[in-house]
Formats: structure tokens, C-alpha cells, sequence
């Protein structure tokens, strides 16, 4: 992995976040470090062997040389390092409210590392006391970590506590221990870390050995610590062994390090130890409805959350209870950023704190920089007339492996933008695929005269949004399923598309996989109503992926809407009517919203039933639909294996998923260029949201629920 600075589109302010700019930011030497691989592919696939099966995995799936390509790309993509920094808010949303533009804060989250404007959630900044510096609020984040540590250690007045590993978050864990009372024994393999820590106050410091056991059991009276936190990076167990070997009997340990959790049994049976895990920087760490919907935990409850950590920690800063100065080693301009991390992983260079410098720290508040959403990525070309100017929204998996592959390889259309709320994302997919310019703002994507058709790849409950948008501006629209989450997006994307002429098409790519075309070829042959039957197995869409949450329309409205569009497809028949059942709601897991069994009804006569369930086994099959009509039978499973029962049996197989994706991509520019509307319209998006609304309503009502698109599409009476 190399270290580069360069130009990303910076942040849009989102909901519940600010936008900050930096003065100074913190690298965290432990976690950033052990994200690099400087090995290259070869390299990072030694040291996490578990990578080669999840590999193998995709790649029985998507074919050797797309998974291979995807696995090479990926490391040439930009990843964004850094979680702790402190600076000025330049920007807020208005659903912020305990903050104001200009407020000094330290921040700190998952994606809130290293650069020039920085989205944090407003659950994840603290303000910073007026003589408190930016860069020893730098260190918040690392320092709201080592306080959830000690938290969960429980040191109560007196105790012989011990810490190994005397890097940063050790240093500071050591100073938190004899703030709440506690005797520190601090423990390292190197000695200019001992010899700090015994500077910063340490009660006893220690150079682990050999004869480490003996000299706590010296400091302690022969009875070992009470307590040992491990705060060691190390890639075996020999901090968990050295954990127990100097805790006493029923003692406890608590880990808030990365090592091998690998602790000696029968030892730790014998002392009947208490081992704990510290995770992150306190209640709320990983919880997205905290972290990113803003949503606070109540104090009488819990107490101390990240955020009041971090303000914590901040007023011990602020006291000058903590000593911060002396754990700083480095600092670098940002555009030196390379040179910080050659520091940080030379063994010969002894550092501890590096600090980043931004530009911001030398300019006077009252004259910030401007806001930079749209970054150049190579000279823009004149738009040609037979040529189709396209822009992507949405830079996730499904862009990176199947769409912005695909246009690429479409005669007559042009990449001209990628657009995401992550820049670095945005900037490594434009550079890989050749488009002119990337940007965090959707309107730049609208104001762009050169931009005739809009690719929406983004989050499911953006898709509505972005369509009447992109419709309103003038232009077609392609839009991944589901079209839209309620009637009313549904109505309004109707309305536009006949009053803007523009074509809108969905992402309902199973209308072009050749297993679903053969059933199809079958069924427009019979003689008489059909029956059919699907089995879909979703094992993925559960826990805390954003796609399970029935609130953004969890995995009916977001995949179920599939198989109502191809039930429709394969009869050619509208659905007229729903009986559907789900699995208890109101449980966090299983999700019952998400695990239904509905039958539906057609004009036609045709009946078809679909199992939805994300309680599977992922060994168990994906999906497979089965048809019956008069004289003919067959199915299609995984879009792998379909077979066609009439007189004779026709059965065919790939070895690779053959899921249409190219094939509907071609055929919707092949449209537009012919001036043709496309073969999959907004009433197809209509009618599927439609039936899959319908589906939850009859599961909660426990009634029958008519499916009436004519009725919904109709015009208002004048």
C-alpha cells in the first residue's frame, strides 16, 4: 500500500453530522498500521489467510477473471486512514442542534480520518475547553478508547494494576489507572517506552522479560496485579500468556489491544480469571443509529457513552490532570503525510504521537477555504452528438463489479462523472474507469448539460429522490430496484416521466438472465393459467446491514420487488390481489418484516407463490423459481441451472452466474439512441413497489389486499 495525498471531493453535510476542518490530526500508529500491507496482494493474503476463502467464494460465483480483476483493483483503490483529529465546524445540518459553525470540537468515528473537510456525526464530537490546544485535542479519540478501558476495569482505590503494551493508548491508559486510584505497573519490550511511562507517573515500569512474573510479584507483595490491561498490538498470544502469568488468583483482564485472543486454559481455569473486552471508545461504538442517525443513549441509563468519553476526556485535558505533551514525538505538514507514516513503520525510529498539520491551522478563521465537492480527474471532451454523456450516483459494490464495467464497454456512451458521499471512493472509480470528474454533490451532476442519463446505484431510499431529480433536470434515467418505497414516490416519479419525456428504466436485470428468458419462451407458449413458485434464500440481509432495515424498506421492498416484477414478466399478466405472512415482528433478529410467505393473484387466473426469508442457511440455495402450466414444467435456480420438463427434458447449466446486467445495460442505450422507451418503464417500478407494499400490508393486517394499478396510476379527476 502506498501513501499518497491527493484531491478528493470534499464532504456534503449529511443528517445528524457536521463538517469539520481540521487543524491537526492524530495517527494512531496500532490501528492505521495494521491496515497497510506493504507486501502488495501476495502479501496481505499471507498474513489474513481467511481473505482466500471468501475469495473462492466470489469466485464460483463471478468467474475467475472478474473476481481476479476486482481483488488486483482493489488495491489500487484510495482507503481513507485516520478516526482521531480536532478542528473548526464549517458546516452543520439543521437537524444539529448542541453545536454552531465555528465551534472548536475534536472528532473522532470510522471515516473520520486524515483530510481537509471531515463528516462526523454529531454523537462522535466534543467540544473543546477555550485552553485546550487543537493538538492535544487531537488525541481525543484515542484517548475516549483508553478511558472506556479503564471504565470496564472497574479499578477501584488501591489496586495493583497492570498494563502491557506502552504505545499510545497504553501511555494514556496508564495515567487514566492512577487518576481512579489505582497502582500502576507499567509493562513494554521497549525500554524508552518504560522509561516514559515511569517519567509519566507509573507507580512501577517494567521491561518485559523473562523474569517479568517476578518483578510484579516483587511490586505486589507476591500476590500479582488485580487487574491487567493488555493495550499490545502483536499477531500471537504472548501478551494474553504474560496476562495471566502476573494476574492474581480471580483477578481480571481486560483486552483493549489487537493480539491473538488465545489465553492459556488451564492457568486461567486455576486463577478463575474474569476476562473482559473493551470495545472502542464506549456504548455506541459500531451502533449506527448512534453513530449516524444522532440518536442518543439516555444518561440515567447508560451513563458514559463515546461522546461523553470524549467530553471526558477532554476536561481532563482541559484540568491539566493529563500529561499530553510528552507522548507527542512527530508532527508533519499534511502534504508530508508519506513521510509520517515512513516514521511510524521504521523500527529504528523511536515514535509515539504523530501529529498531522492542515493548512487551516495557519488561516484565520474568518477567512476558511472554500468547500471543494467537485475534483478534475482528466480534460473534459466535447460533447459529441452521437455520443451519450453518463453519470454514475453511488460508488458501492454494484458500481465497482457490474454497471461501471459495463458502460464502459457500450459504444456511443461516455463516463463523464461518478458521483458519492465518499470523495476518496468517487476519485478511485473515476480514475479506474475513466470518467472526467468525480463529486460528494448530486447537483453537479444535474447542472451538467454534458450529463444526458443518470445511473443511480446509491442506498435504496435515495432512489426516488434522485430520479425526480435527475428527471426534473432534464434527463433519462436508469435506476437500480427498487424505483421508489411508497406510492407517493411511485406517483411522483409517474407524473415526471410523462411531463419531463424523458425514459426512466429499472434495474430489474432477471428479465435478461438467459435461465429466467428459457421459463419465459415456456410460458408465453401455454395453454392455460400457470402456477408458480419461488424460494428465496437471504441469509445476508440480517443483523445491522443498512439493506435489513425495514425502515428504509429492508429486504422486501429493497429484493422481494425482483420477483413481483418477474412473476409479472414471466405471465404477462398484472397481479390483482395478495394474502401474505411474515414471522413475528418487533424482534431486532430474526427481522419478521423480512421473512415472508405471500400468494399472489393475477388477471389471468395464474397463481404464484413467494417464500422470501433471510433466516436461511448461507449453504442452502439462493434463489429458484419454479413454473407449471398445461403440459410444461421447469425452473431456474441461482441463475446457474433452469430446466424446461414438456415431452422431453431440456436442462442447462454455466458454471458462472449468467445474471443479465450487460445484456438490460445494452439495451436500455440501444433504446435511447433508437428513441425508443425502454423495455422495462416506470409502471413496472410502480407495480413492483406496489405489490410488495401490498404483500406488508396483508402480513399486518392479516386480510386479503387487492394490488390495483390502473387505479393508482389513473389521472385525478378534473
Amino acid at each position: 500500500m502506498e501513501i499518497v495525498v491527493d484531491e478528493v471531493p470534499d464532504p456534503v453535510v449529511a443528517p445528524h453530522h457536521v463538517i469539520v476542518r481540521p487543524h491537526y490530526s492524530l495517527i494512531s500508529s496500532g490501528t492505521e498500521t495494521a491496515s497497510i500491507h506493504r507486501g502488495g496482494a501476495v502479501g496481505a493474503l499471507a498474513e489474513n489467510p481467511s481473505y482466500i476463502g471468501k475469495i473462492l467464494d466470489v469466485m464460483k460465483n463471478e468467474g475467475p477473471l472478474r473476481t481476479s480483476r476486482e481483488v488486483l483493483a482493489k488495491f489500487t483503490e484510495y482507503a481513507v486512514l485516520g478516526y482521531s483529529g480536532a478542528g473548526i465546524i464549517i458546516d452543520k445540518h439543521p437537524t444539529v442542534r448542541d453545536f454552531e459553525i465555528g465551534d472548536r470540537v475534536a472528532y473522532g468515528g470510522e471515516g473520520t480520518g486524515h483530510g481537509e473537510a471531515i463528516l462526523v456525526g454529531q454523537n462522535l464530537i466534543a467540544k473543546i475547553p477555550a485552553n485546550t490546544s487543537f493538538e492535544h485535542a487531537s488525541f481525543t479519540t484515542l484517548g475516549s478508547i483508553a478511558l472506556n478501558a479503564v471504565r470496564i476495569a472497574n479499578i477501584s482505590l488501591g489496586e495493583k494494576v497492570a498494563v502491557i503494551g506502552l504505545g499510545l493508548v497504553g501511555q494514556l491508559i496508564c495515567q487514566l489507572a492512577r487518576l481512579q486510584g489505582g497502582s500502576v505497573i507499567a509493562t513494554d519490550l521497549k525500554a524508552d517506552r518504560v522509561a516514559l511511562a515511569r517519567q509519566l507517573g507509573a507507580d512501577a515500569a517494567l521491561l518485559s522479560g523473562s523474569d517479568l512474573s517476578q518483578q510484579v510479584a516483587a511490586v505486589t507483595g507476591g500476590l500479582g496485579a488485580d487487574c491487567v490491561i493488555i493495550a499490545a498490538a502483536a499477531k500471537s498470544n504472548a501478551p494474553c500468556r504474560v496476562a495471566v502469568d502476573i494476574c492474581r488468583d480471580r483477578g481480571r483482564i481486560v483486552d483493549v489491544g489487537a493480539v491473538e485472543l488465545n489465553f492459556p486454559w488451564y492457568e486461567s481455569y486455576l486463577k478463575e480469571l474474569q476476562i473482559y473486552m473493551a470495545r472502542a471508545y464506549g456504548p455506541g461504538s459500531y451502533d449506527p443509529a448512534y453513530e449516524r442517525q444522532g440518536r442518543d443513549y439516555p444518561l440515567p441509563y447508560v451513563r458514559w457513552t463515546e461522546k461523553r468519553n470524549m467530553e471526558e476526556f477532554l476536561r481532563l485535558v482541559g484540568q491539566g490532570r493529563l500529561q499530553i505533551e510528552e507522548l507527542t514525538t512527530h508532527r508533519f505538514f499534511l502534504d508530508d503525510a508519506a513521510k509520517a507514516y515512513q516514521v511510524i513503520m521504521d523500527p529504528a525510529v523511536s515514535s509515539l504521537a504523530v501529529l498531522l498539520k492542515y493548512p487551516a491551522a495557519e488561516i484565520s478563521p474568518d477567512s476558511p477555504a472554500p468547500a471543494q465537492s467537485r475534483v478534475e480527474v482528466r480534460p473534459a471532451t466535447s460533447a459529441s452528438s452521437s455520443e451519450i454523456g453518463v453519470a454514475l450516483v453511488g460508488a458501492g459494490n454494484l458500481a465497482r463489479w457490474v454497471h461501471l464495467p459495463n458502460l464502459k464497454q457500450i459504444p456511443g456512451v461516455k463516463l463523464r462523472a461518478i458521483q458519492s458521499a465518499s470523495g476518496a471512493r468517487a476519485k478511485s472509480y473515476a480514475l479506474r474507469f475513466g470518467a472526467e470528474y468525480c463529486t460528494s454533490d448530486y447537483e453537479q451532476i444535474l447542472q451538467n448539460p454534458a450529463v444526458q442519463v443518470v445511473v443511480i446505484v446509491s442506498r435504496n431510499q435515495h432512489h426516488a429522490g434522485q430520479a425526480l431529480a435527475a428527471l426534473r433536470a432534464d434527463k433519462h434515467v436508469f435506476v437500480e430496484k427498487p424505483m421508489a418505497l411508497t406510492e407517493e414516490e411511485c406517483l411522483a416519479l409517474a407524473h415526471a416521466t410523462a411531463e419531463s419525456g424523458k425514459q426512466l428504466t429499472v434495474g430489474f436485470n432477471r428479465r435478461y438472465a438467459p435461465s429466467y428468458l428459457r421459463l419465459k419462451e415456456q410460458l408465453s407458449r401455454r395453454a392455460g393459467p400457470a402456477v408458480l413458485n419461488c424460494r428465496v434464500n437471504s441469509p445476508g440481509i440480517s443483523g445491522s446491514y443498512w439493506m435489513a432495515d425495514p425502515a428504509i424498506g429492508g429486504a422486501i421492498l429493497g429484493e422481494a420487488c425482483h420477483f413481483i416484477d418477474l412473476f409479472y414478466w414471466l405471465l404477462d399478466s398484472e397481479p390483482i390481489e395478495v394474502s401474505a405472512y411474515s414471522l413475528p415482528t418487533g424482534k431486532k433478529d430474526p427481522i419478521g418484516e423480512n421473512n415472508m410467505v405471500a400468494a399472489f393473484r393475477f388477471a389471468d387466473g395464474s397463481i404464484a407463490n413467494l417464500t422470501y426469508c433471510t433466516v436461511g442457511s448461507r449453504t442452502s440455495g439462493g434463489e429458484r423459481v419454479e413454473i407449471f402450466a398445461p403440459g410444461i414444467g421447469g425452473f431456474a435456480e441461482d441463475f446457474k441451472q433452469s430446466a424446461i420438463k414438456t415431452s422431453i427434458v431440456r436442462r442447462h447449466s454455466s458454471w458462472f452466474r449468467e445474471k443479465g446486467y450487460e445484456t438490460q445495460m445494452r439495451a436500455f442505450f440501444s433504446a435511447l439512441q433508437q428513441a425508443k422507451p425502454p423495455d422495462i418503464t416506470v409502471r413496472d417500478g410502480v407495480r413492483s413497489t406496489l405489490g410488495c407494499l401490498r404483500m406488508m400490508q396483508s402480513a399486518r393486517d392479516h386480510a386479503i389486499c387487492p394490488i390495483d394499478l390502473d387505479n393508482l396510476l389513473a389521472p385525478p379527476p378534473r
